[in-house]
C-alpha cells in the first residue's frame, strides 16, 4: 500500500515539474523579445547613420569608427560594437524561439544564452498552466520519473537478491 502512495506522489511531483516547463519556455521568449526590442531601440540612430553611409551595414559603420583617429570615435567603436554584437545575438536567440515547441525545449537544454537563461531562473515564478501542452508535459513527466524511480528500485532489488529470492520462494511452492 505504501509503495502504491509512493507512486502516486513520484507521479504528481513529475506532474508538477511537467507543467513547469511551457510556462518556462514562454517566459524565456517573452525574455528574449523584450531585451530583442530594447536592443533594437537602441541601434536605431546607427542604423540610421548606416544606412545613409554604408548600405545599412552596422559593421562597416563600428570598422569606419575603429579606423578614424579620433580617441572619442574609437571608444564610440567598442560601444557601437557590443550592441551590435547584442542585437544579434538576441536575433539569434528570437529566431530559435520561433521555431517548434520542441525545438524551443531542445534550444533551452542545450544552446541558450546562459546569461538570458539565468535571468529567467531568477524571475520565473512557478505558475500551473492549463494549456494542452502543459497537460501534456506534466502528465509524460509524471509518467516518466514514476516508470523510472520503478525500473531503478526493481533494478536495486534484483542486484541485492530479492528477485532471486521471490523466484527461488516461487520454485519452492511449485515443488511442494
Amino acid at each position: 500500500m505504501l509503495r502504491g502512495y509512493l507512486r502516486l506522489l513520484l507521479f504528481a511531483f513529475g506532474l508538477l515539474v511537467g507543467v513547469q516547463v511551457p510556462g518556462f519556455v514562454d517566459d524565456y521568449a517573452k525574455r528574449v523579445a523584450a531585451h530583442r526590442a530594447e536592443s533594437e531601440a537602441s541601434l536605431l540612430g546607427f542604423r540610421e547613420t548606416a544606412a545613409r553611409f554604408f548600405d545599412g551595414d552596422l559593421n562597416a559603420l563600428v570598422a569606419h569608427y575603429r579606423a578614424s583617429s579620433d580617441a572619442v570615435m574609437q571608444s564610440d567603436a567598442e560601444s557601437v560594437g557590443h550592441l551590435v554584437a547584442r542585437a544579434e545575438l538576441l536575433e539569434d536567440e528570437w529566431l530559435a524561439m520561433q521555431g517548434a515547441w520542441y525545438a524551443q525545449v531542445w534550444h533551452l537544454a542545450s544552446a541558450a544564452d546562459r546569461a538570458l537563461l539565468a535571468e529567467t531562473f531568477e524571475a520565473y515564478s512557478y505558475q500551473v498552466l492549463l494549456a494542452p501542452q502543459a497537460i501534456a508535459w506534466g502528465l509524460g513527466s509524471g509518467l516518466l520519473l514514476a516508470w523510472l524511480v520503478e525500473l531503478l528500485g526493481l533494478a536495486v532489488g534484483w542486484l541485492l537478491g530479492s528477485g532471486r529470492r521471490r523466484e527461488q520462494r516461487l520454485n519452492a511452492r511449485r515443488w511442494s
